[in-house]
């Protein structure tokens, strides 16, 4: 039986049951887990050991009197964006103004009203608008596969965390690789459902709150409490009857494209395209049909939605008096001085181009029920890097393969696929056609059955 602090969510609430392990034993054995890990990993924001013990004897009771939640006593951190009642959201940068949540934001309301135990939140860069561990508020996360590289972000603390073993539930946060790229980097699976299907607040253009667990079935599982509904999110779905658990399929006669080339940032490394390319022969293996794929993106999309972003954060930046400013990542600042002398016309055009990446996206995908490709085009950077071409011209090259997507509200997951030759995991990308977050579900499983066994999770440093 593997440790308590590496047992999925769904082993939790089957010993639970049995009475072979309670909520309790189950949140200290995380807790001492993060405790080993935490003066290397820094993946946490506010960790509360004294209100997740009391949460889990809360759960402990409610096993024994036989009215258990849907959720009941699994640990599960949140990350920093998303609002929990009585701590302050940072959004990872120190120019923040620290005033404690009025209220949970709508997934953190979901899994509380489930039963979850609360552990604590999790770190992201400056406004999420980095795939990096790095921050001017949190200590700097690294990725435990080695500690010299990168986790990716912004969900850097969720993916360093699931990977760790910092309990078997995480929510992350997405808008343009964000729950993907880090899972990807830290070889769990992390799902960006269809844009609305989670509800959120506040809601923005291709933003989605999703699941970060090692396991599909995981994630489902935490899928089918935060796919409720909840009227603070006025871009949300309307309520859907949808068997989450139903995670059995059968690839056998399934039209997957196989996207290799994205168009335009970073080219594939050999070792990522050769571990996507072997995921995509175990699927015609099992009978799917796999189609090469044209490339989607154009520099123009691409560096429109650069654009776009850029005015959004500095139209931001420049409401802080200057003391503020200072206090925000430098690379950040210079990134988003880049739009300040833009005209309306060219944000406009700019602003536009997403409209024609979603198109685009749309249109890729219309002769396939499922893409595969890379979730990034390389392996995990230097740690101390906001990104892998640490140039603030250029910020946004390893996103190609995942912001297509979010613009197109299209569900796409993140699963390990394979590892480099000095042992960092690869992630392939699943993506369905809009509304199908099942169907990317029940793909990622039948690929999870039969990719070749997984290497152990890393091991937190010895004490010296």
């Amino acid at each position: 039986m593997p440790e308590i602090h590496d047992l999925s969510a769904n082993e939790l609430i089957g010993l639970y049951h049995t009475r072979a392990l309670s909520p309790v034993e189950a949140t200290r054995a995380v807790l001492a887990r993060i405790e080993r890990w935490e003066p290397t990993l820094c993946a946490t924001y506010r960790l509360d050991p004294n209100a997740a013990l009391a949460a889990a004897a809360t759960s402990e009771a409610r096993w024994h009197d036989g009215s258990p939640r849907a959720l009941e006593g699994v640990p599960i951190l949140i990350k920093d964006n998303i609002a929990t009642k009585g701590v302050p959201v940072p959004l990872g940068t120190a120019a923040t103004m620290l005033e404690d949540a009025a209220e949970d934001a709508p997934p953190a309301a979901r899994v509380r009203e489930a039963g979850a135990v609360m552990l604590g939140k999790t770190t992201m860069p400056d406004y999420g608008m980095l795939s990096s561990g790095l921050s001017s508020f949190h200590p700097l996360t690294r990725n435990p596969w080695n500690l010299q590289k990168n986790p990716g972000g912004s969900s850097a603390g969720a993916a360093a965390g699931a990977a760790a073993g910092y309990g078997p539930l995480h929510i992350g946060t997405d808008i343009g690789g964000s729950i993907r790229l880090p899972a990807g980097w830290c070889g769990v699976f992390g799902l960006k459902p269809s844009l609305g299907r989670v509800p959120i607040d506040p809601p923005y253009i291709g933003r989605v709150a999703g699941p970060m667990t090692r396991s599909v079935s995981d994630a489902a599982l935490l899928m089918r409490v935060l796919s409720q509904p909840d009227g603070r999110d006025h871009m949300s779905l309307p309520e859907q009857h949808c068997e989450w658990l139903a995670l059995d399929r059968d690839p056998k006669g399934l039209r997957l494209g196989l996207l290799l080339d994205a168009g335009c940032g970073l080219a594939v490394e050999a070792q990522v395209r050769e571990a996507v390319e072997t995921a995509a022969r175990a699927f015609e293996a099992a009978g799917a049909i796999v189609e090469p794929m044209q490339p989607l993106l154009s520099r123009t999309m691409l560096d429109g939605i650069d654009c776009f972003w850029r005015m959004r954060a500095w139209a931001d930046l420049s409401a802080l008096d200057a003391a503020r400013r200072a206090k925000v990542l430098p690379f950040i600042v210079e990134w988003a001085k880049g739009a300040a002398d833009l005209s309306g016309l060219e944000l406009y055009r700019c602003f536009s181009q997403i409209f024609v990446m979603r198109q685009a996206a749309h249109a890729a995908c219309q002769a396939y029920d499922y893409v595969l490709c890379p979730t990034a085009p390389i392996p995990a950077y230097a740690a101390e890097l906001p990104c892998p071409t640490d140039d603030p011209a250029r910020p946004f090259e390893h996103i190609a393969f995942t912001v297509p997507f979010n613009m197109s509200e299209q569900p796409a997951a993140s699963i390990n696929c394979g590892y480099t030759g000095d042992g960092l995991p690869i992630g392939l990308q699943i993506v369905g056609k809009r509304f199908d977050d099942l169907g990317v579900l029940q793909l990622a499983r039948c690929y999870e059955a039969m990719r070749p066994a997984q290497r152990p999770w890393p091991q937190p440093p010895r004490a010296s």
